[in-house]
């Protein structure tokens, strides 16, 4: 390519990345928008590739994926390297840890109430569904919910697990070998 001086070489061999970050910025003759452009669409490529199963990968397909990307040969070897070396677990473990996660759910407690005695008329023997969630993060959220509200929830998550189970069935989103 010879847009940036020491481009395609093998990788920063246990230097602080922002510091080969800043000798290739330099060294670059690229604009700087261009130049962070190219570094994310690296990093998102890799990120993603990492994320793939080992036994899902081959290492042929994503050298053809990355030519039909047009990635130039010289980078090729570079995020094979990258993808199949062995700092991959290392790799995993880092995307891992850095992925922002919601917590997820640990307890699901429920029970139908029906309130005998309220200030409101109109609520009085009028069930309601009590549920409770404890999160992985160990707060608790409690919801109470009129049976009408509670079977249009019900409802609409059926509704999407069916559209979900419709889409998997797409042969373009299945994970060929």
């Amino acid at each position: 390519m010879g847009f940036c001086a020491g481009s395609g070489g093998g990788g920063a061999g246990g230097k602080d990345s922002r510091d080969v970050l800043k000798s290739v910025a330099e060294n670059c003759t690229l604009p700087p928008e261009k130049l962070s452009r190219i570094v994310a669409a690296m990093y998102h490529l890799l990120s993603e590739a990492v994320r793939v199963p080992m036994a899902s990968l081959k290492q042929e397909v994503f050298k053809d994926d990355l030519r039909d990307l047009k990635i130039p040969e010289e980078f090729i070897s570079d995020f094979c390297s990258v993808v199949f070396g062995s700092r991959r677990a290392a790799l995993e473990a880092a995307a891992a840890q850095s992925d922002p996660r919601l917590p997820s759910l640990q307890e699901f407690r429920w029970r139908v109430d029906v309130a005998i005695s309220t200030g409101s008329l109109s609520r009085a023997l009028q069930p309601s569904v009590l549920m409770q969630l404890r999160l992985s993060d160990g707060s608790v959220q409690q919801l109470q919910v009129p049976v009408t509200k509670f079977q249009e929830l019900r409802y609409n998550v059926a509704l999407i697990l069916k559209e979900m189970n419709d889409l998997e069935k797409c042969s373009i989103l299945q994970i060929q070998d």
